[in-house]
């Protein structure tokens, strides 16, 4: 099957806008950087790369009769805010596993930004004291069948809708959105640079490149502080959507780079590169980014430009991911 042979629930706006990020450019002095805007896409809370996912998830659950969405993330899961919204959009119940996955210092942790707004929108938000990883959860599970007791259908959604049979579509689709626009605007982004944590972001980009005409160059970065099983995710993801859309060939391992040297020492917990990324960003550009994803994958942007590793001819493309409802839970960061 052909990705355009999945069926599709529309829940963005359209194709989300990409733009140039002319002041950041000059300043680093090197290659050409654009972001294409995951964070404005649609209209429900706030949007995000997993919206975009969800739109390929959606008629699957209700070809099966589903009448609740049960996912699981971190408190301060951008991934379970868009959950709630869609199940919001698409009239079914949510319930939501919300794990302290951040050892962060945070008195409102569990009461601000992502998890305020799944509360808003009508989701169950169960907190429980389980600790970050990106398997399979026995918390999940049990939402899962709490909700099948009640007599309810679940449709089950891992965190960041990435391990599952669907879960690369969005984002290899996002490649066709990209290679359309380049057509437009008259350019071509050599290098796209994209945060990684459970996987099926960047999996489904890597797939949709690797079934075009020119080459480019996918970089992860990774946030997740532990690489080798993000990475592993990451390949696992891309291989199996690339069968699931019959591309043709095999990835090679070359095209699957997950890169960990911005991400410090824990998930969710920002570091100065981080802090140097999102203050850079907001006055050069007035571009808000967030602690967790894209704070990490614009400090790797920044050095991988400053110091050449992308060259001076590279036309960059910067997926930003939306992640920014976060901010509210690490105000202390930001006193001065």
């Amino acid at each position: 099957m052909a990705i355009s042979d999945f069926p599709r629930y529309p829940l963005l706006f359209g194709p989300s806008p990409v733009h140039p990020l002319a002041r950041l450019s000059e300043h680093l002095g090197g290659a050409k950087i654009w972001a294409k805007r995951e964070d404005v896409n649609s209209g429900l809370a706030y949007g995000g790369n997993k919206t975009r996912k969800l739109e390929y998830l959606v008629p699957d659950a209700i070809a099966q009769g589903a009448d609740t969405l049960v996912s699981i993330g971190g408190y301060q899961s951008n991934h379970t805010r868009q959950v709630a919204a869609v199940a919001a959009k698409i009239g079914m119940k949510c319930v939501l596993v919300q794990e302290n996955w951040v050892n962060w210092p945070d008195s409102l942790n569990d009461r601000v930004g992502n998890i305020m707004l799944s509360r808003i929108m009508g989701a169950e938000v169960r907190i429980d004291p389980a600790g970050f990883g990106i398997g399979f959860k026995s918390s999940w599970q049990r939402a899962l069948d709490d909700v099948r007791n009640a007599g309810g259908v679940p449709y089950a959604i891992p965190a960041g809708a990435s391990d599952h049979r669907l879960g690369g579509l969005g984002f290899a689709n996002w490649a066709s959105e990209v290679e359309q626009q380049e057509r437009e605007l008259g350019i071509f982004f050599d290098t796209i640079v994209v945060c990684s944590v459970t996987g099926s972001t960047q999996a489904g980009m890597i797939v949709g490149f690797a079934g075009q005409d020119r080459p480019r160059r996918v970089i992860g970065i990774d946030a997740s502080a532990k690489i080798e099983e993000t990475r592993d995710q990451v390949a696992r993801i891309a291989r199996n959507t690339a069968a699931l859309i019959q591309l043709g060939r095999h990835l090679r391992d070359d095209e699957i780079t997950v890169r960990p040297e911005w991400a410090g020492e824990f998930y969710g917990i920002p570091v100065e590169s981080t802090l140097e990324a999102i203050r850079l960003t907001g006055r050069l550009e007035g571009v808000i980014i967030d602690p967790v994803y894209e704070g990490k994958s614009m400090a790797g942007l920044i050095d991988l430009v400053s110091s050449g590793e992308i060259p001076r001819d590279s036309t960059v493309l910067f997926a930003h991911l939306g992640g920014q409802p976060a901010l509210n839970a690490y105000s202390a960061l930001f006193r001065q």
